[in-house]
């Protein structure tokens, strides 16, 4: 009887798991998101750790749940073109479900298109270092991560994707791993080793060994100056100069010498501020003295005018009393002479 009963009680425990399991299951595809929106996305990289029924989180608030993850090709290439085929080839769609009481409204298609338009981005997060991978929803610089068109019709609006940061590491790390690789290492060791050599060239007999050889001669001639040199004789006397030159600063001639510059200095300065009325005092006098000298020369040219008017008159008088000198008696002017002088 306990063998049956330990083999119920198994029995139980195994039903009551399976029913567990069908209610997580039916609790994430059932009603809590019959009423959601669902949206689809697409990925170029590896989506190894999400699996269907994963959260989408938006800054760490569980929004909704994936529900399917599958191949593109398998999704939209079967029939289609072969440019379609083509590109989907290396996609990988994700579809997943909102809830809109999470949102605080119910999601239209313009509503997500809007939301695309100002960044609304879908990429696939690591939690932590368990390897267990969700997908996170963030709004990013459209200008930096533009939506990727796709040339084929979506059965649900589509949500453009950008690299996760694991992939965006790899990415770099291919870009410089392809740098360094085109970089010629074997040429610049062979440049290194030549740049050496030449060095050591220079060094043993070239023009910086010349050089080399000129400062150390040099340092040899400065030693040899030193060395007979009188240090501490020109230090004394530099000491002492410093010394005459201290009491001097501090002796009473000094002190005196600057206080008469000082006071020769204000004297100089009262004398300047004279000076001024000085020229101009200076300046009317010449300006009377010109004036006075101009009317005295108008003056002395008058009298100059009669002076040799009158000796004018006197030489005339002179030469009249030379030829006829009686005429001063008599009055008269002497008779004519005739033609033969007679």
């Amino acid at each position: 009887m306990s063998g049956r009963a330990m083999f119920l009680r198994v029995g139980l425990l195994v039903l009551v798991g399976i029913g567990a399991v069908i209610g997580v299951v039916l609790f994430l595809n059932g009603n809590s998101f019959s009423n959601g929106v669902e949206l689809e996305t697409y990925f170029r990289e590896s989506v190894q750790g999400l699996d269907v029924g994963a959260p989408v989180d938006y800054l760490g608030v569980t929004l909704g749940r994936v529900t399917e993850i599958g191949l593109v090709t398998a999704e939209y290439g079967e029939g289609a073109p072969m440019d379609i085929r083509r590109a989907t080839y290396r996609l990988v769609y994700v579809r997943f479900v909102i809830n809109p009481r999470k949102i605080g409204r119910v999601l239209t298609p313009a509503d997500v298109e809007n939301a695309i338009k100002a960044g609304l981005r879908t990429r696939v997060a690591s939690q932590g270092i368990t390897g267990i991978s969700y997908l996170a929803l963030d709004f990013l610089n459209p200008q930096q991560y533009p939506a990727v068109a796709v040339p084929w019709k979506p059965e649900f609006p589509y949500v453009p994707s950008v690299p996760s940061t694991f992939a965006q590491v790899q990415s770099a790390a291919e870009r410089i791993s392809g740098q360094l690789e085109q970089i010629d290492f074997k040429a610049i060791a062979e440049g290194v080793i030549e740049l050496i050599r030449t060095l050591q060239q220079q060094l043993t007999n070239g023009q910086a060994h010349q050089t080399l050889a000129a400062a150390t001669a040099l340092l040899g001639t400065l030693q040899t100056t030193l060395e007979k040199a009188d240090l501490p004789a020109l230090t004394a006397s530099l000491r002492k100069t410093s010394d005459a030159t201290g009491n001097l600063a501090q002796s009473a001639e000094l002190r005196q010498l600057i206080v008469n510059a000082d006071r020769a200095a204000g004297e100089l300065a009262a004398a300047s501020h004279a000076l001024p009325p000085l020229i101009a005092a200076l300046s009317r006098t010449a300006d009377r003295a010109d004036a006075t000298t101009a009317e005295l020369q108008r003056r002395m040219t008058s009298i100059l005018a009669d002076l040799q008017a009158t000796a004018g008159n006197l030489r005339e008088t002179t030469d009249e009393l030379r030829n006829y000198p009686a005429g001063a008696i008599f009055g008269g002017p002497p008779p004519r002479a005739n033609g033969n002088g007679r």
